[in-house]
């Protein structure tokens, strides 16, 4: 919108427009207090809303009685929250975002697809109180497609074309850092650094490479044939994300804080990339337009900690699955287009952790005659059952995520 109008002042009013609405730092600190204040200033009315539509949060005491005892006071705080914070980002990437841009669309594409999941489910949950929302089948099956949508756009030429309208929705430039020999770095023109120079990657490379933390070639790429082997790492990549964040959602602010840790390095990151002497110097992938990436991811952060203000302990209101199912796949395909999924698992090793948990804690009952190796999973009830206070777990969950946060940040200097 901001370039609409842009272009609006300059061809038909014939005035001027600060060139600094056209930079990504300005647009990314313009989205994030859009979000943030929206969501500040629209959630008590929308808290108010909720409280007067009955959405309250059900407290889950089959398997795990005593979590009805500890949050017995949670049973009808209201939830649905994360339709606030969608609704705060999706006002700020209208604003002041590139909407001719394919980052631009695969993100709202996200964000809708899976938002659209997360508010199925919890509706569900709430009109029926004996069910369990949508099957985890279905559920699945929506967070595949999403991963596959991805997939598509950059693994297969043919979809990609159908998408451009003109100059609307082109593929993004990605270039690639090399090393020469003494004499090829005097006879290019691209140099970037001494004995080096960029080369331009097509998507399918672009998408198929896979980057290790603290290492600065690729050390894989899956070609060929194996381009199927990469659309099922883009999928488990964002349905994994998606269902990480979902499995954290447990505590108050405990999702939100960590969801801004890892927001904050992946926007970092975006806004890197889309440099081409800062990726040259920091030997990252050049990836024109990821600046659009660091602009939502900044919204991101703005409209959690707008969220986060309400979401507190003792929280007014929850994120539900609207908010967690949208907001993980979106920090999911955002690492996708950044070629930083590995990445993306040890800066958001908080959520590693928890989905990790779940998955031992099921196999281990299945497998082991009903015993189990958690006290109750995902991880942060254990150290509930332990005895530690919400406010403990939550505060010490966010520090080891800041920790994971700056080792993953130092891994792009120490490679």
């Amino acid at each position: 919108m901001i370039f609409f109008l842009i272009e609006f002042f300059r061809n038909v009013l014939h005035l001027k427009a600060p060139l600094a609405f056209e930079y990504y730092s300005t647009r990314m600190m313009l989205a994030a207090i859009t979000s943030l204040t929206l969501s500040i200033f629209l959630g008590p009315p929308f808290i108010k809303k909720l409280y007067e539509l009955k959405i309250g949060q059900s407290i889950r005491t089959a398997d795990c009685p005593l979590l009805g005892q500890l949050h017995e006071k949670k049973k009808d705080t209201p939830t649905m929250g994360g339709a606030l914070i969608l609704f705060s980002m999706l006002i700020s990437m209208f604003l002041w975002m590139d909407l001719s841009h394919v980052f631009t669309l695969i993100l709202l594409v996200t964000t809708l697809i899976l938002g659209f999941l997360g508010a199925r489910d919890d509706y569900l949950k709430l009109k029926y109180k004996n069910t369990k929302g949508i099957s985890a089948r279905k559920k699945l099956l929506l967070q595949s497609l999403t991963g596959a949508l991805v997939a598509l756009y950059l693994l297969y030429p043919t979809f990609t074309s159908s998408l451009q309208i003109g100059t609307w929705f082109q593929p993004p430039v990605v270039k690639e850092q090399i090393s020469l020999k003494n004499n090829e770095a005097q006879e290019t023109k691209l140099q970037t650094a001494p004995n080096s120079s960029h080369v331009q990657l097509t998507l399918r490379e672009y998408a198929g490479r896979i980057y290790v933390p603290f290492f600065k070639e690729h050390v894989f790429s899956f070609s060929g044939a194996l381009g199927i082997v990469a659309a099922l790492f883009i999928i488990c990549v964002v349905t994994g994300s998606s269902n990480a964040v979902n499995l954290t959602d447990g505590l108050d602010g405990l999702a939100a804080g960590c969801l801004i840790l890892v927001a904050s390095c992946l926007a970092c990151i975006a806004f890197i990339s889309n440099n081409v002497d800062l990726a040259g110097y920091l030997n990252i992938l050049y990836i024109e337009g990821s600046g659009e990436i660091a602009i939502y991811l900044s919204a991101f952060i703005g409209a959690c900690i707008g969220f986060l203000w309400y979401n507190g302990y003792p929280a007014q209101v929850f994120m539900g699955d609207t908010g967690s199912l949208a907001l993980g796949g979106v920090i999911g395909v955002s690492a996708v287009l950044l070629k930083r999924e590995l990445l993306l698992a040890l800066i958001g090793g908080i959520f590693v952790a928890e989905a990790f948990s779940v998955i031992l804690q099921v196999a281990s009952y299945k497998l082991r005659n009903k015993k189990r190796i958690f006290l109750c999973a995902p991880l942060h009830h254990h150290f509930e059952y332990k005895g530690w206070p919400e406010t403990k777990v939550v505060v010490r969950f966010w520090i080891v995520g800041l920790l994971l946060a700056i080792i993953g940040m130092a891994s792009l200097k120490f490679q």
